[in-house]
């Protein structure tokens, strides 16, 4: 059952005078049942037919509710209507003529055929999902002829007192979804959810009409801007802005009303599937002095083999089958710096994963895969998370704490008493400029940190291990030697000599995030 009233008897004749399909017809009676549009092409016609030409048709009721004859639809027909020319409906296969409007978009594309070759092209591509949403991407053209087509119908509608708002007219997208989207669930064994992760994309394009846009460029010109990203101006957000613009004179001295038919269907292109990123976290201890954490480029030449990133990323690249990354920590050390405790935190999100569901054994075993990988490095607490747990390593960065201990070396000679004056500063407040090592990737400015304590052991008249706690960001290597003032106060103002910091490692970065998972 159609759901067809008598107000939409003459809009139906009409449009099926102009050549649309029976899908459209519907659209534009404002059916919003997806049902209806999972029927068949030839059961849709039928009941349109019996509809238009048999008022006695069993599939229908008068206003007043009575169930009318069951005399049988007849399948050929001369429809006459008062305010538009003798036309027939001719008795063809559902893609003898494509649809003005649609351009064919809701005639064979909704065929359990198109259905089961969108499935097998996602099959090809391996992903494992267990619900998808279809996503569909149409020419801007076709909102031109939606547009040529409601004039022709609100002229139908005026005429007999009634009101066809464009709004009210089912979208082209929507009733493809509704006719073709469970389809190809089924095929997929999948579920159809509208806030799937997995989205699945046909798309489709139609150059005969390509140029059905270009008098709005001239009509409305301020809305057609060139973009960088964009091929074409005719956009189908810009021709929608326009069509909101366009007079109901100026269009219909433009463009036809009803639209006119094509010689060809769409074209449809290739079928893509996109799966939502995946969020891991953890955290990792650096063992070497020779590795940077991300790869080290400078001016386009690589200058260490292997990354902390590429180390951890690569097996999980490998599991997920995700098409790429990216990573980030809360900080970073430098390259000749150690990472050791219990690890800094680190998260990175896995573009379009062909796989997403994994348990926890199993991300227990990437994890020892990717400690069995090198002794470079060791991962611990992985575990998938939430886009937006992510944000809580950048909450309040700058407030957190980290915890050093660094090697130094000074010009004077020195005994265990020199140092004792350290354990009674606190709170140091310190003014340090953008260091010159780093200014070529980060903006100058004073930034202003605080060294919360420090201790020290003694171990040689020019050696001692200087341990600091310190707010998030601090650069340790400059409050040591001053980086040539661009650091006040710093150690060697402090002990007034020279001072040079010879190693340094990061005992403890003071984020409880993310959750440590039990051994």
């Amino acid at each position: 059952m159609l759901c067809l009233k008598e107000k939409d008897r003459p809009v139906v004749r009409k449009l099926l005078c102009a050549g649309c399909c029976v899908r459209c017809v519907l659209r534009f009676c404002c059916v919003g049942s997806s049902s209806a549009y999972r029927r068949s092409y030839e059961d849709i016609q039928k009941e349109l037919l019996a509809f238009i030409g048999e008022e006695d048709s069993p599939q229908f009721h008068d206003a007043s509710g009575e169930e009318k004859s069951d005399d049988p639809p007849s399948k050929r027909m001369r429809i006459e209507d008062r305010n538009t020319e003798d036309c027939v409906m001719p008795e063809t296969e559902p893609d003898a003529d494509v649809c003005p409007v649609c351009l064919g978009v809701l005639q064979d594309f909704c065929s359990p055929t198109f259905a089961k070759q969108v499935s097998d092209a996602v099959k090809e591509q391996q992903f494992e999902f267990e619900s998808l949403v279809l996503t569909v991407s149409l020419p801007a053209q076709l909102s031109v002829r939606e547009h040529s087509c409601w004039l022709h119908v609100k002229k139908e509608v005026r005429e007999k007192s009634m009101c066809l708002g464009k709004d009210d007219v089912i979208q082209v997208k929507d009733a493809f979804k509704w006719a073709v989207q469970g389809k190809i669930a089924q095929e997929l064994g999948a579920s159809v959810m509208a806030n799937s992760p997995c989205e699945v994309s046909v798309g489709f394009i139609h150059t005969e009409t390509d140029e059905d846009c270009h008098f709005l460029a001239n009509t409305c010109p301020d809305c057609f801007k060139p973009t960088k990203n964009k091929a074409s101006i005719f956009t189908r957000m810009a021709v929608v802005k326009a069509l909101d613009k366009i007079s109901e004179e100026t269009f219909s001295r433009y463009y036809p009303c009803p639209p006119k038919k094509p010689n060809s269907r769409c074209s449809s292109l290739d079928t893509t599937c996109l799966h939502t990123s995946v969020f891991i976290a953890g955290r990792y201890n650096k063992f070497s002095r020779e590795l940077p954490q991300t790869p080290w480029v400078i001016d386009g030449e690589r200058r260490m083999d292997g990354s902390v990133e590429e180390l951890i990323a690569a097996p999980l690249l490998s599991s997920f089958r995700a098409d790429g990354f990216n990573f980030s920590s809360s900080g970073r050390e430098d390259v000749d710096v150690r990472t050791l405790g219990n690890g800094r935190p680190f998260a990175m999100e896995l573009l379009n994963p062909h796989r997403a569901k994994f348990n926890r054994t199993e991300i227990k075993q990437i994890q020892e895969t990717i400690n069995q990988s090198s002794d470079k490095i060791r991962v611990r607490d992985l575990q998938i998370v939430s886009r937006e747990a992510t944000s809580r390593m950048k909450e309040g960065e700058e407030e957190k704490t980290k915890t050093y201990s660094a090697l130094i070396w000074t010009e004077k000679t020195i005994d265990s008493t020199d140092l004792h004056f350290l354990e009674n500063i606190k709170d140091l407040k310190v003014a340090q400029k953008t260091p010159l090592r780093v200014l070529h990737r980060r903006p100058l400015a004073v930034r202003q940190r605080l060294i919360h304590s420090m201790s020290s052991v003694y171990l040689d008249k020019h050696h001692f291990t200087l341990k600091l706690r310190t707010q998030a960001g601090t650069y340790i290597k400059e409050f040591v030697h001053g980086d040539f003032g661009r650091t006040k106060p710093n150690l060697c103002d402090l002990m007034n000599t020279e001072a040079d910091i010879l190693e340094l490692d990061v005992e403890s970065v003071d984020i409880d995030w993310p959750p440590a998972i039990p051994d």
